[in-house]
Order: C-alpha cells, then sequence, then structure tokens
C-alpha cells in the first residue's frame, strides 16, 4: 500500500508540475531563440553601420593617396568592441591600410565586392563587412546653394575603393551562452519552486488518501479495530465515514463470529473427548487418561485400578423394547454411576453397553469394595419403559495398574478379559485379574480360535460332511433328506469339529462369516447334485446361527443368492436352534416368510432345551421339530426323557410338525422312537457323517 500512496502522490505531482514545465521549456525556448537572434542582429546592425560611416570618412584619403590618414583613420576605431580587423582597399583590390586582422579582398568569395552596396560574408566565430568607397561631387546651384552627392556611376566611374571589415562574433557567443545559463537556470529554478508547490499541494490532497488506504489494508490484514481521521471534505468526508462504518460493521460481525467459533471449538473439543449420549468422556479420552495414570504408575510407583464393566441382559432391553429404551437405559445407569465416584475417579464409556473406570492412586483392595458398591447399585436398580419393568445386572473386571502392567493396550486387554470372565461366572460378579488364572486361560483359548477361524477362512480350510436323515419306519421318499455338517481343517490336516470352535465364532461374531461361506458352499452343492442327474430328489439342511439371523447385511444376501438361484429354494431347509428363534422371535418370523416365498423349508433346532418351549412354538412357522439329543441319548433307559420326547412329538403332530430325533446312537434309542413314532431319526447308528463326494456317487 506504500508503494499505491507514493505512486498516487507522484501522479498528482506530476499533473501539476508537467504543465509547467511544459509551458516554461516552450518560454525559455523562445526568449533564448529571440535573445540570440537580438544579438546576432545587433552585431549586424552595428557592423554595418561603422561600415557605412568608414566608407565616407576613407573617401578623402584613398582619393589623395594619403595613406597616413587612412591608417589614423583606421587606428581609432581599435578600442571599438568586437572589431577584430579594419582594412582600405583600392578600387583595383589593392590592399592600403589596415588595423588589426587583415582582411583580404579575396575573402569575398574570390571576386570583388559588389560597388552599390554593402556586402556582408557570415563565418561562423565572425563577420565580414565590405563597403565601396564612392566619389562625391559638390554641387552650386543658382541660389548659391552647394549640394553633395554621389557621381554618376556610369560615366566618371566614382568607385575608389572599399572598406574591409571584421567583427568577431565570440563576445556574441559567449552572451548567448550565458543568456541561455541564465534562461535555464530560472527554469530550474522556477521548477524547483514549482515541484514544491506541487508536492505541498500533492501532500495535502493525496494524505488523507494515503491514510485511507493504510487503514484499509489494516483492515483486510484483520486490525479490526482500525479507523480513518475525519478530516476530508465533500465526497472523500464520505468515504471516510464510510469505511469506519464498515471497519465498525466487521469488528462486530468479526466478534460474532469468533464468539460463535470459541462456542463451536468448545464444542467439538467437548464431543470428541466425550460419549454423546451419557455425557461421560469416550474411549479416546479414557486411554489418554489412563496413558498418563500408567506413566505415573511406572515413574512415581504409585498404585492405581482399571476396571471393566459390562452390564448384563442389555441385549434383552435392546431387542425386546428397542434402541430408544437401550439408550434410555444406558443415561440412566451413567447418572448412577456418576452419583457415586469419588473425586479423582473417571468414569468412561466405551462403546456399547461397556463402561469402563479408573480409580488413581487405589489398591485393589480398596478398589473391590468401590466397584462392589457400584455392582449393588445396578443390582438394586429397575429400568422401567412402559408398563415393563426391568432389572440390570453389571460383570466387572479388574486390573491393577503398577510398574508391571506393560502398556494401555494390555491393560484394556485384561480388563476386558477379567470383565469375561466375571460373565461366565454367572454375571452380576467381580473378577480380579491374575496372570495365573484358569477362567482367563479358557478365555485367551477362545481369542486364540478367533485367528484360526479367520485364518481358515482365508485359506479355504473349511469343509462339509453330508449325514442322511431317515424315516423312523423304514419306508421308502421320494425325496431324501440330508443335513450338511461343517467341519475346518486344521494346519496339520486333521479335522476339526464343530463344537470346538462355534462358542468362541459365536462369541466374537464371527459367525455370520461363517455361515455366509456354508451358504455359498449349499448352493454350490444343490446346482452339482441337480447336475448330476440322480434321479432322487434331496433336500439340504443347513444350520444358521442367531448372530447370522440378527444380521441385516446376512439376510439380505441370502434373499439376493435365491433371487439368482430360485429353483435351488425347494432344495433347502434352514435350521434355527430354539435359543435364537425364541430371542429373535420377530426378525426369525419375518425371515421364514421372505425365505418361504422362494419354497424353502426351516425346522427348529434343539427344540425342548429352552425352558418356555411350548409357549413360543404356535408363533413360530417351521415344518419340523428337531428334539434337542439331550432327551434323545438316554431315551431308552430315562423315562423322564421318554416323556419329553412324547410330550414334544404329540404337540408337533398336533400342530402339523414332522418330528426329528437327533443323536440316535443305539439299535434301543431307535426302537423306542419307532414305538413313540417319531417321523425321523438321524444319528451314527442311523447312518455316521460322510465326506460330500459320496453322496454323488
Amino acid at each position: 500500500m506504500r508503494t499505491l500512496s507514493l505512486g498516487l502522490r507522484g501522479r498528482v505531482v506530476a499533473l501539476a508540475v508537467m504543465p509547467v514545465t511544459i509551458i516554461g521549456m516552450l518560454l525559455l525556448s523562445q526568449l533564448i531563440s529571440g535573445k540570440i537572434d537580438d544579438l546576432d542582429q545587433s552585431l549586424r546592425v552595428r557592423a554595418a553601420t561603422i561600415a557605412r560611416q568608414l566608407a565616407p570618412a576613407a573617401e578623402y584619403g584613398v582619393a589623395s593617396g594619403n595613406h597616413g590618414v587612412l591608417q589614423t583613420l583606421l587606428e581609432k576605431l581599435v578600442g571599438e568592441a568586437d572589431i577584430s580587423g579594419v582594412s582600405i582597399f583600392a578600387a583595383n583590390g589593392k590592399h592600403l591600410a589596415h588595423v588589426g586582422q587583415a582582411i583580404r579582398i579575396e575573402a569575398a568569395q574570390d571576386r570583388l565586392p559588389p560597388v552599390d552596396r554593402l556586402h556582408r560574408i557570415e563565418y561562423p566565430d565572425r563577420l565580414v563587412y565590405y563597403a565601396p568607397i564612392i566619389r562625391t561631387e559638390v554641387t552650386v546651384d543658382d541660389f548659391n546653394q552647394t549640394h553633395e552627392r554621389p557621381a554618376r556611376l556610369a560615366s566618371h566611374n566614382p568607385l575608389l575603393g572599399w572598406v574591409g571589415l571584421e567583427m568577431s562574433r565570440e563576445a556574441t557567443i559567449r552572451q548567448q551562452r550565458e543568456s541561455i545559463w541564465k534562461s535555464l537556470l530560472i527554469l530550474f529554478a522556477g521548477l524547483s519552486i514549482s515541484l514544491f508547490l506541487a508536492w505541498r499541494i500533492g501532500r495535502q490532497i493525496t494524505r488523507p488518501i494515503m491514510d485511507l488506504t493504510q487503514t484499509v489494508e489494516r483492515i483486510g490484514k484483520g486490525l479490526l479495530n482500525e479507523r480513518t481521521r475525519l478530516d476530508g471534505k465533500a465526497e472523500l468526508g464520505v468515504l471516510q465515514r464510510g469505511v469506519n462504518h464498515m471497519a465498525t460493521h466487521l469488528q462486530a460481525m468479526h466478534e460474532q463470529m469468533q464468539e460463535r467459533i470459541d462456542q463451536a471449538t468448545a464444542r467439538l473439543v467437548y464431543q470428541a473427548n466425550h460419549d454423546a449420549l451419557t455425557g461421560l468422556i469416550n474411549r479416546r479420552e479414557f486411554e489418554r487418561r489412563l496413558e498418563h495414570t500408567l506413566q505415573s504408575a511406572l515413574q512415581q510407583g504409585r498404585e492405581h485400578v482399571l476396571c471393566y464393566m459390562d452390564l448384563d441382559q442389555f441385549k434383552v432391553i435392546n431387542d425386546t423394547c428397542g434402541h430408544a429404551a437401550g439408550d434410555e437405559l444406558l443415561c440412566q445407569l451413567a447418572l448412577l454411576l456418576q452419583g457415586h465416584l469419588r473425586e479423582r475417579d473417571t468414569l468412561a464409556r466405551l462403546g456399547g453397553d461397556e463402561f469402563a473406570l479408573l480409580l488413581e492412586n487405589c489398591s485393589v483392595m480398596d478398589a473391590l469394595a468401590v466397584v462392589d458398591t457400584f455392582r449393588s447399585e445396578v443390582q438394586r436398580f429397575r429400568f422401567k419403559w412402559g408398563d415393563r419393568l426391568f432389572a440390570v445386572g453389571i460383570s466387572v473386571g479388574l486390573v491393577a495398574i503398577n510398574r508391571d502392567s506393560g502398556t494401555v493396550a494390555n491393560l484394556l486387554s485384561a480388563a476386558d478379559a477379567a470383565c469375561y470372565v466375571a460373565k461366565d461366572r454367572g454375571r452380576n460378579q467381580i473378577h480380579v485379574y491374575e496372570i495365573r488364572d484358569a477362567d482367563l486361560e479358557r478365555h485367551r483359548g477362545a481369542m486364540q480360535w478367533i485367528t484360526r477361524i479367520q485364518r481358515a477362512l482365508e485359506e479355504d480350510r473349511l469343509r462339509l460332511s453330508w449325514q442322511e436323515i431317515r424315516r423312523t419306519d423304514g419306508k421308502a421318499e421320494p425325496t431324501r433328506h440330508v443335513e450338511l455338517l461343517l467341519r475346518m481343517i486344521d494346519e496339520d490336516g486333521s479335522e476339526i469339529l464343530p463344537m470346538a470352535f462355534i462358542p468362541a465364532a459365536e462369541r466374537y461374531s464371527i459367525m455370520p462369516a461363517i455361515d455366509s461361506w456354508v451358504v455359498e458352499e449349499a448352493l454350490r452343492l444343490c446346482q452339482r447334485y441337480l447336475q448330476a442327474g440322480l434321479g432322487q430328489a434331496c433336500q439340504f439342511s443347513l444350520n444358521l446361527s442367531g448372530a447370522s439371523l440378527k444380521d441385516p447385511a446376512f439376510r439380505q444376501m441370502l434373499l439376493a443368492r435365491l433371487q439368482e438361484h430360485s429353483v435351488m429354494g425347494p432344495l433347502l431347509c434352514f435350521e434355527i436352534t430354539e435359543t435364537a428363534a425364541i430371542g429373535n422371535l420377530v426378525v426369525v418370523n419375518d425371515f421364514i416368510s421372505a425365505m418361504r416365498a422362494f419354497g424353502c423349508s426351516f425346522a427348529l433346532d434343539d427344540f425342548g432345551s429352552g425352558l418356555s418351549s411350548f409357549s413360543y412354538l404356535k408363533n413360530l412357522k417351521v415344518d419340523f421339530l428337531k428334539i434337542d439329543g439331550a432327551f434323545v441319548r438316554d431315551i431308552a433307559s430315562n423315562t423322564i426323557d421318554r416323556a419329553m420326547v412324547e410330550a414334544i412329538h404329540r404337540i408337533g403332530h398336533q400342530m402339523g410338525l414332522s418330528t426329528v430325533a437327533e443323536y440316535v446312537e443305539s439299535e434301543l434309542a431307535l426302537a423306542v422312537l419307532r414305538q413313540i413314532g417319531v417321523d425321523y431319526v438321524q444319528g451314527n447308528s442311523v447312518h455316521a457323517p460322510e465326506p460330500m463326494e459320496s453322496l454323488f456317487t
């Protein structure tokens, strides 16, 4: 902006000085030109006058031949300025007398000068004049008056000679130069004065504008408290007031915007560190504080305790009453737990129904007392949603924070493992983490299974076997019934049965991925069976876990695959466990309805293991009841098991369902099932599982 100000002032000064300069130079040029012309003309007039006056004066000396008179006459001119030489010539050009610089008659361009006028020759440094000396005549008239006049040239040849006069131009040239210098000096002085006056005037004019532009520049840089002086008149004053008003408005808007930004920043900082639902700090902030606490334990030897808390029965409330009820439960429990915190305790929500508590400067024994208070308060708490009342519990895992704790990740993993053990021991329990703990070892084993399952999925080491489901009475049917059984091939090539890895897969939500693989493989087997053209139709039964049924992505995938291969629908029978069906009754029924549109069948697996099996059965749209093998295995020797199987079979038939007895391992059990009238049997004594290749032979 400084450059702009100087440029503006320079333009104002230039506009003021330029006309003066141009006019001054034009006037000076005219003045110098006139002065030079005047000096030259003055020199010429003076030289011509001297030459004209000298010619008559020299007439007598030339006519009489008295050269001494001529010399004396010439010497009187020596004192005249600018005369560098004077000469007198005879009519024939002979030199008669001279003073100063001798002049040659030949100077007149090698010929004699004219006799009827004054002749002038100009040189750069001098002027040369030739004046003719004419004889004069004296006449007397009748009245005795005497007149002197030149004689007529033609009759009497009156020319006597010439006077030559040389005038030096040095003085004139010097005067011209002095005149030029004086004029230039006057011009320079005038321009200087004009420039000074223009600068002063320009400064007066541009100073308010410069102040205005500098103020605008500072405002543009963010200095919104800058104001310009109100010393302008007319339009400039309006502009100054307008800029100040604009700056005041911008400052007010900036302050409002800054206040909003500060508030938004504070909200963002709060939201980045706190859980949006409960207002507790989130996992990120909790891990930061846990890191700080761990450093104090490592560097200062202090003792702290980390508690990992997981709500019991939260999923039941969330699934039966909806997510709004689950969110309200979490908010109420967060307020309940906050009311029992000590000053230096930190409570956080890590996600879902998982909370964490950091007890600083606290021993494990003191922490047990604090956490037991938490557990008791939650146990006494009752959650009311509509007309329903729920009791919840909390499982807690404790881990000491000391110099041997390792990293934050190690602490959280240990606390999570201890919480898992607390849940596994019956829920609403507190478990303290210890390195040598059999329950923790089982938990670690489950975690190792997760890695093995994921690697088996990546390396395609899952396999299917088949086991035939036959009629109890041995009669032939047009449709063959086969259950597909899952196996995992270990890295050493050995076969692993599902009861070894399925619990871990269900615990850590890997079942949707496993069931997706089973569905894809079953569709491929159905296609292969149809292409084999074996003559007898076959229905393939495959198991679906509760986690897969609750997963919308899995359900959409299965429906999409059946839309692509609608001919496969009648060949598929999906087995759903009783526990999964009861826990997701609405979802399961909707899923069954959607799948029946493709011709699929459904079987309720492990029926009888639940506490309310018969009351839920009437709400499930299934085709087969598969009686829990726990009742079938000892049916030949246990009258209670036999009574349970008879009851399930009788109710199933009344509802129009076919019954299937699992785990038939002996001929005695098969005989009892025939006597009861169970429709189908399945087990090793009926048909042992075989590799899939044998099904197509």
